[in-house]
């Protein structure tokens, strides 16, 4: 889609929008159907890069605990509970700029990634910057989804990191579709971005040569000792729009309702869903943020009449 068309979606009447976005939602999708998702951070803290938003990095003081690459035994326990739990996909990051192959931790990730395979959920990894060598290697193992965010706008991506640029961003993702794994890729709001930055964000995931088949929209979740520790909450009618606005623009992507749900009403969170919203993060952290408990989310999805995926959808 091109920007002025996604400018145009973007501005109508909201109720119109969202009456737009839900008849493109039904036409693709089982409309009550949720895919719940967890996430592991594999490895924690004492990354190189300067992400403005993002704990992790060694650049900022933040508290944050540098750990090692948790050990097969400690990933499995994790994984084995969300599959109980009811997750139908299992992600895991790790704090890294990327990883090479030949190296002892991309070799230790292979492992692990190959004995998560087994459990029979969709398995996604963030691993940073990857080539086309380390691509078809975690497609081999049992990969299914490469999560590399875009995060904002072409424009607005030199205010927000400084240590890699936008083009290192789109090198990876052609890396990981010329593999054959699916590619996951969305962004964060509320990083002092304008609006035009969220749509032209769009504009780049809507034209890539193949859309990518999950689109994670994340509220930022302010982290005190980062640069962006001050910024104020996220609209949710901005969120909505936006959830609606992607569900035009990507017909069949997932539309992930990542990051920020802990600062969401429940009335907010409805919204979202009917908008085109239909995959959430399940249980009670995302990586190094708080996420609601899988029991809230349970009730929630239940008191408005969604079913969780099972694990044997597609």
């Amino acid at each position: 889609m091109k920007f002025g068309q996604l400018q145009a979606l973007y501005h109508q009447p909201l109720f119109d929008l969202i009456s737009k976005s839900r008849a493109v939602h039904l036409q693709h999708w089982r409309g009550e159907e949720v895919q719940r998702c967890s996430l592991l951070s594999i490895k924690t803290g004492g990354c190189s890069e300067d992400c403005a938003y993002c704990a992790q990095s060694a650049h900022y003081s933040t508290g944050l605990e540098r750990e090692e690459l948790l050990s097969l035994e400690e990933v499995m326990t994790a994984a084995h509970r969300a599959r109980s739990q009811g997750a139908t996909r299992f992600c895991m990051g790790a704090a890294w700029r990327g990883v090479r192959d030949g190296s002892e931790k991309f070799e230790r990730v292979l492992e692990i990634v190959r004995e998560v395979s087994q459990l029979g959920m969709e398995v996604c990894v963030t691993l940073g910057e990857i080539g086309s060598v380390e691509a078809r290697k975690l497609k081999a193992a049992g990969v299914t989804a490469y999560n590399h965010n875009l995060d904002t706008s072409p424009e607005f991506y030199p205010e927000i990191v400084s240590t890699h640029t936008f083009q290192d961003r789109l090198d990876t993702i052609a890396a990981v579709q010329e593999s054959g794994m699916s590619v996951c890729c969305g962004g964060i709001i509320g990083m002092g971005e304008t609006e035009a930055d969220r749509l032209r964000m769009l504009e780049v995931l809507s034209n890539l040569d193949r859309p990518p088949e999950s689109v994670p929209i994340n509220c930022l979740m302010p982290m005190p000792g980062t640069p962006l520790g001050d910024q104020p909450a996220v609209d949710i009618f901005e969120l909505v729009r936006l959830i609606a606005v992607t569900r035009i623009a990507l017909p069949k992507a997932r539309v992930r309702l990542a990051a920020g749900r802990t600062r969401l009403s429940r009335e907010g969170q409805a919204l979202c869903f009917f908008a085109g919203a239909n995959s959430i993060f399940y249980g009670d952290k995302l990586l190094t943020a708080k996420n609601p408990a899988a029991d809230l989310d349970v009730a929630l999805l239940r008191q408005l009449g969604l079913q969780p995926q099972r694990m044997t959808s597609s």
